[in-house]
């Protein structure tokens, strides 16, 4: 298993030089933040981002993420357009020797919090995510903006992109994501680039709109597209975690083969459907981390891990869930998990 670490490029207050002096620290999971999504990302542009990690010490593993465009989600006319785009930066990337590309498939919102710092017992902060105040609220007559929102909107263009996604069904997103994965998966093959599919965060549907990857009847379905290996998943075990139904270890023992990336972090699971992010360590959520660890020592998994979203402690500020010492924290954590089961 090699460690990683996502890194938002050269305007992160968590640095390289910091980065690399965690202990078995080798791997940045990083992007280009600032390319308009489905416009493609040039090669000189992805040559630029590498020699930056690699001027460090380090190697740029993973890209997190390629992000896919609306159009393509829903189908409209335009998708062959965003869909060719897709196809280039890939090829880029793995001109480029980057080899493992995250994305996901999740209408309008990525992850959606209601809270960025919530007080924890220790008084560090943590993200919370409260189903409670979500079902209250609409996010097309509310001038509320949440956690995991795309700003680059105007409220007027969102109210109208959101409209459009509560007129398809889970169906329709599905063969949605048939048609992409139908056209990308043969460059992917051919390049020999893993795919790896974010599950949806939180794996239920929001504000009306449908939401797909949440466990494993959505694992076998994604396979039943393609089972080409290219097909992957990034295995979130926080996203997934907040579901109490998904058995972790046994999903990573039964979809081993196409686990290429694994985001490492624990959550604890409130009442109907609420959460709140915690440390690292198996006592203070509600994901048992060292049998997670045991699972991908059982399937021999060799790729990348990164601790994923931690607390901010000791005072740290910056962006929330991705400062540095929580994640140091939960990075030699994972260290200790690896070297304990093997």
């Amino acid at each position: 298993m090699q460690l990683s670490f996502r890194w938002y490029g050269d305007t992160d207050p968590v640095t390289l030089d910091k980065i690399k002096q965690i202990p078995a620290m080798k791997h940045i999971v990083s992007a280009i933040y600032d390319v308009p999504v489905g416009e493609v990302w040039s090669k000189e542009r992805i040559d630029n981002l590498k020699a930056s990690v690699e001027k460090e010490g380090l190697s740029l593993t993973v890209i997190e993420s390629l992000p896919v465009h609306e159009s393509i989600k829903l189908g409209d006319a335009d998708r062959d357009y965003y869909i060719a785009n897709y196809k280039e930066s890939l090829k880029n990337l793995a001109d480029a020797g980057i080899k493992t590309v995250c994305y996901n498939f999740m209408p309008v919102f990525d992850w959606t919090r209601t809270d960025l710092e919530h007080e924890l017992e220790d008084s560090s902060t943590a993200l919370l995510y409260d189903h409670d105040f979500i079902q209250k609220i609409d996010p097309v007559t509310t001038n509320l903006n949440l956690p995991g929102w795309d700003e680059s909107y105007t409220k007027e263009q969102m109210a109208a992109l959101i409209e459009k996604y509560r007129q398809i069904s889970e169906e329709d997103l599905w063969e949605n994501l048939r048609y992409f994965l139908d056209e990308v998966l043969p460059v992917a093959i051919q390049h020999d680039v893993d795919l790896t599919i974010h599950p949806d965060d939180p794996p239920w549907s929001l504000f009306g709109i449908p939401r797909i990857i949440k466990g494993r009847e959505s694992y076998q379905r994604l396979l039943s597209i393609n089972d080409a290996k290219n097909n992957g998943i990034c295995f979130c075990t926080g996203s997934l975690g907040c579901l109490e139904e998904n058995d972790l270890p046994a999903l990573i023992r039964e979809f081993g083969d196409h686990i290429h990336f694994v985001h490492m972090r624990n959550i604890k699971r409130l009442d109907n459907h609420s959460f709140v992010e915690t440390a690292h360590p198996s006592d203070f959520g509600s994901i048992d981390m060292k049998e997670v660890v045991r699972a991908l020592k059982d399937i021999n998994y060799q790729k990348t891990i990164r601790p994923d979203h931690g607390r901010m402690i000791w005072g740290e500020t910056g962006k929330a869930g991705y400062g540095l010492f929580d994640r140091a924290l939960g990075a030699s954590y994972i260290n200790g998990l690896i070297e304990g089961v093997e």
